[in-house]
Protein backbone atom coordinates (compact mmCIF):
# COMPACT_ATOMS: atom_id res chain seq x y z
CA UNK A 1 0.00 0.00 0.00
CA UNK A 2 1.77 3.31 -1.04
CA UNK A 3 1.69 6.61 1.33
CA UNK A 4 -1.51 8.15 -0.94
CA UNK A 5 -3.48 5.11 -0.84
CA UNK A 6 -3.31 5.10 3.06
CA UNK A 7 -4.57 8.53 3.80
CA UNK A 8 -7.36 9.83 4.34
CA UNK A 9 -10.02 11.82 1.77
CA UNK A 10 -9.75 15.03 4.36
CA UNK A 11 -5.86 14.46 4.67
CA UNK A 12 -5.21 14.41 0.61
CA UNK A 13 -7.62 17.55 0.26
CA UNK A 14 -6.20 19.66 2.80
CA UNK A 15 -2.49 18.60 1.04
CA UNK A 16 -4.36 19.87 -2.37
CA UNK A 17 -5.50 22.97 -0.54
CA UNK A 18 -1.82 23.59 0.43
CA UNK A 19 -0.76 22.96 -2.74
CA UNK A 20 -2.93 24.81 -4.69
CA UNK A 21 -2.39 27.81 -2.35
CA UNK A 22 1.62 27.67 -2.78
CA UNK A 23 0.86 27.75 -6.42
CA UNK A 24 -1.04 30.71 -6.55
CA UNK A 25 1.42 32.96 -4.78
CA UNK A 26 3.28 32.71 -8.04
CA UNK A 27 6.84 32.95 -6.51
CA UNK A 28 7.67 29.00 -6.58
CA UNK A 29 10.50 28.38 -9.06
CA UNK A 30 9.33 26.45 -12.24
CA UNK A 31 10.62 22.99 -11.57
CA UNK A 32 9.14 23.28 -8.09
CA UNK A 33 5.75 24.18 -9.50
CA UNK A 34 6.06 21.52 -12.28
CA UNK A 35 6.87 18.85 -8.54
CA UNK A 36 3.72 20.31 -7.08
CA UNK A 37 1.02 20.44 -10.12
CA UNK A 38 1.95 16.78 -10.60
CA UNK A 39 1.39 15.89 -7.16
CA UNK A 40 -1.66 17.90 -6.86
CA UNK A 41 -2.78 16.08 -9.86
CA UNK A 42 -1.93 12.48 -8.18
CA UNK A 43 -4.10 13.99 -5.38
CA UNK A 44 -6.97 15.28 -7.24
CA UNK A 45 -7.33 11.81 -8.73
CA UNK A 46 -7.32 9.97 -5.66
CA UNK A 47 -9.60 12.35 -4.20
CA UNK A 48 -11.93 11.59 -7.35
CA UNK A 49 -11.52 7.73 -7.33
CA UNK A 50 -12.26 7.89 -3.72
CA UNK A 51 -15.46 9.92 -4.04
CA UNK A 52 -16.41 7.61 -7.25
CA UNK A 53 -16.35 4.57 -4.87
CA UNK A 54 -18.55 5.89 -2.13
CA UNK A 55 -21.08 6.70 -4.87
CA UNK A 56 -21.42 3.37 -5.99
CA UNK A 57 -21.48 2.47 -2.71
CA UNK A 58 -24.20 4.66 -1.84
CA UNK A 59 -26.41 3.70 -4.74
CA UNK A 60 -26.72 -0.12 -3.28
CA UNK A 61 -29.48 -0.69 -1.46
CA UNK A 62 -30.10 -4.29 0.73
CA UNK A 63 -33.29 -5.28 0.38
CA UNK A 64 -35.62 -7.15 2.30
CA UNK A 65 -34.23 -10.77 1.35
CA UNK A 66 -30.63 -9.37 1.93
CA UNK A 67 -29.80 -8.69 -1.99
CA UNK A 68 -28.14 -5.54 -3.04
CA UNK A 69 -29.95 -3.56 -5.51
CA UNK A 70 -29.15 -0.52 -7.34
CA UNK A 71 -31.40 3.06 -6.60
CA UNK A 72 -31.64 5.52 -8.09
CA UNK A 73 -33.13 9.30 -6.62
CA UNK A 74 -35.26 11.03 -9.43
CA UNK A 75 -34.38 14.68 -9.46
CA UNK A 76 -37.04 17.72 -9.08
CA UNK A 77 -36.51 19.41 -12.32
Amino acid sequence: MTKQQSQSFEDAMEKLEYLVEKLEEGDVPLEEAISIYKEGMELSKFCHDKLKLVEEQLTQILTDDGQMASFAVQEEE
